[in-house]
Formats: structure tokens, sequence, C-alpha cells
């Protein structure tokens, strides 16, 4: 399956970053995805929601 550009980008760099808290910058804004939008959410108190990822499915989102 095919991630989007964005995703296969962040991907790339939370690889050089596995144990941090990646906020990946999108526009304006700061998102957080996968295990780090959950934990993102959790501390934080934000909405976890899903965000489109091409073919490979839905991954979760915070930010």
């Amino acid at each position: 399956m095919s991630a989007t550009p964005l995703m296969a980008q962040y991907a790339k760099v939370k690889e050089s970053y596995p144990d941090t808290v990646l906020l990946f910058r999108v526009g304006d804004f700061f998102e957080t995805f996968d295990e780090d939008a959950k934990t993102a959410s959790k501390v934080l108190g934000i909405t976890l929601t899903r965000r489109a990822n091409g073919a490979a499915g839905d991954v979760p989102l915070a930010g």
C-alpha cells in the first residue's frame, strides 16, 4: 500500500527520531500522527481524529 507524500516524509523523519514525539508542520499547524497522536491526545487533552493516508488507509491524528 502506498502512503501519501506527506505521510512518507513524516515516516522518514520519524525513523530518525523514533523515541520522540514528533510535531510535524502541516501548513500553519503542527500535527502529530500515529502513536504520537495518541500520546499527544492523552497528555495534552486534545482531540484524537484520523487523517486519510492514501491507499494505506487512515492514520491517527492530533494537532
